[in-house]
């Protein structure tokens, strides 16, 4: 059996992770390039796999389709928009992904993206290294109110982080959320435009999909304060960016702090990109020491389970 590993993350941080495969008599083609696949290149190597670990790479009908040796796919991470679902499930492949591995380190990176709003510490810092001494004048979170959009594992964990800072947290979802998690978490559930009108941060944490695709857009912009802070570290596609340039242009809201982008890596002469009060940080989020060697150990796991059922594991 061969398994196909395109996150660069097991280079680095699943030496533990790659010895259980070589122990069960798996082949594994890990990827030491420090660079990403292309997707020729991926297509190639995976086109006698029998299993896959893959971050955001492109596994559409056609890839899965030049895979007939395909059992199980596993995303290093959450997101699965990049995975054709449906086909795969038409296939019988089993999609997995790796659930709380990087809660934590989410939840620091919007942590940390919110205080660099609040304190200017990205243009402080290079005022300084431009040679200027500028004192700009920050803001304390304490007292101020975040809304989470989207109330899972990494939404729950940023709450509990937060309300040590005296921060007030407001909560919506979809999906009905737990009485007792409410309260574990010191949140108050309120309705979306209570959210979007009353959060002086506003953090999404939701999936991309149909019902997602631009939930943040020119209405939403609007209802929100002229002084609010919008942070987005789910997946670019939520954010209409058009609309978002805009808003930011226009005053409408504050500033906005990424951690992802529609088009990852962005193209050149981004409007967006050219404006101060817009932060984006390389999609990293998720990328600790930590959290890669929980999520390769994790990944691992699924991806044996799926191809040794039956078999003896070691």
């Amino acid at each position: 059996m061969k398994v196909v590993i395109t996150p660069r993350g097991f280079a680095n941080y699943g030496e533990k992770a790659l010895k259980q495969f070589d122990a069960n008599g798996i082949d594994v083609d890990f990827n030491q390039t420090g660079l990403p696949y292309s997707a020729d290149v991926l297509q190639e190597k995976s086109k006698d796999a029998d299993g896959l670990i893959v971050g955001v790479d492109t596994i559409d009908k056609d890839f899965l389709d030049a895979c007939p040796n395909l059992k199980v796919i596993c995303k290093f991470g959450v997101g699965t928009d990049n995975i054709d679902l449906e086909y795969a499930a038409e296939k019988n492949i089993f999609i997995g992904k790796t659930l709380g591995t990087n809660t934590n380190a989410v939840a620091e990176h919007v942590l940390s993206l919110m205080f660099m709003d609040a304190k200017n510490l990205f243009s402080s810092a290079k005022q300084v290294k431009e040679g200027n001494w500028i004192k700009e004048t920050g803001r304390e979170l304490k007292g101020k109110t975040l809304g989470i959009i989207g109330f899972g594992a990494i939404g729950q964990r940023l709450a509990k982080q937060v309300s040590g800072l005296g921060m007030e947290v407001l909560v919506y979802d979809v999906i009905e959320i737990d009485e007792k998690i409410k309260e574990e978490s010191k949140v108050k559930e309120v309705s979306y435009d209570e959210i979007l009108q009353d959060s002086d941060y506003l953090s999404l944490h939701v999936p991309l999909n149909s019902s997602t695709k631009n939930l943040i857009s020119g209405y939403e912009l609007k209802k929100m304060k002229s002084t609010a802070c919008l942070v987005n570290s789910a997946r670019g596609g939520v954010v209409n960016e058009e609309a978002l340039l805009n808003a930011l242009k226009n005053s409408i809201i504050r500033s906005a702090m990424f951690d992802v982008f529609s088009q990852e890596p962005p193209v050149e002469n981004i409007e967006l990109l050219k404006l101060d009060q817009f932060i984006l940080t390389p999609h990293t989020a998720s990328r600790t020491e930590e959290s890669e060697q929980r999520t390769c150990h994790l990944a691992t796991s699924i991806v044996m389970e799926k191809l040794l059922v039956g078999g003896e594991k070691k």
